[in-house]
């Protein structure tokens, strides 16, 4: 058995007849938007998508990165980026940045009216604008493509909404939240004659303007999702789902 999959899980399961509070993660209502029966199935009935292997290399760079923008954040100077960029913000400094960041044991949390859900999520970092205090909503992503970074993909639509939450979610902390994200987008180049032991990174600045207004109505209906006895229906979008499907119609005609 994968050390990274568990095909049965029996904890951390929704019941519908439990009104204590339910802690669930912005990813699951990413999944839910995507798909109602994987949420379902997930939450539910203790049965979630396999996940894909963890990204070392990805997680080394959201490391160093992390480790960089504090030191400036310590010092409460802008980052070299951030000059570049002719953004007035430093890197916000707070004394709960570190458990905003845990999104298994903590992150970000905040109720959502009527449902029992906590929903959560954990930021990777978070800036001041220097001229209206407005918080700023950082992410960081890491790839290795030829071609320029944007977020025009369709599935991106992930990113976007992962990062609206996150402004929902300090909005509900009482903070002051700028409609104005930023991805910090670093992609490895591959031009090199030789690897000589070292990656190197091209950075991009990419600017997003964030809309919250979908999320309550989006969590609200996940949560009513739940209340159901009856797994919803396969969705035409989803791969898992038409996997299941596919593999049902062959197992009928062998």
């Amino acid at each position: 058995m994968s050390k990274y999959y568990k095909a049965l899980r029996l904890k951390n399961l929704y019941d519908p007849a439990n009104t204590q509070p339910y802690k669930i993660s912005r990813s699951k209502i990413d999944l839910f938007l995507n798909c109602p029966r994987c949420f379902y199935l997930d939450r539910r009935l203790g049965v979630g998508q396999p996940p894909g292997f963890p990204f070392h290399l990805n997680l080394a760079v959201d490391t160093l990165l992390k480790k960089e923008f504090d030191h400036y954040r310590f010092q409460q100077e802008r980052h070299p980026l951030q000059i570049e960029n002719n953004i007035d913000a430093i890197p916000f400094l707070h004394p709960k940045l570190e458990e905003w960041r845990d999104s298994l044991r903590h992150g970000v949390q905040a109720a959502v009216a009527q449902t029992n859900f906590i929903l959560t999520g954990g930021v990777d970092d978070v800036w001041i604008n220097t001229q209206t205090q407005e918080l700023i909503i950082v992410d960081y992503k890491a790839t290795s493509k030829q071609e320029v970074m944007t977020l025009e993909a369709s599935w991106k639509i992930s990113y976007k909404r992962q990062i609206e939450i996150y402004q929902w979610l300090f909005r509900q902390q009482g903070f002051r939240v700028s409609d104005l994200a930023f991805f910090v987008y670093c992609n490895g180049r591959t031009d090199f004659d030789h690897f000589h032991k070292k990656l190197e990174f091209d950075i991009t600045l990419i600017p997003y303007k964030g809309k919250a207004d979908w999320i309550e109505k989006a969590v609200q209906q996940a949560y009513a999702c739940l209340q159901e006895d009856n797994i919803p229906g396969h969705s035409a979008d989803c791969d898992f789902c038409q996997y299941h499907l596919a593999l049902e119609k062959v197992t009928e005609l062998s």
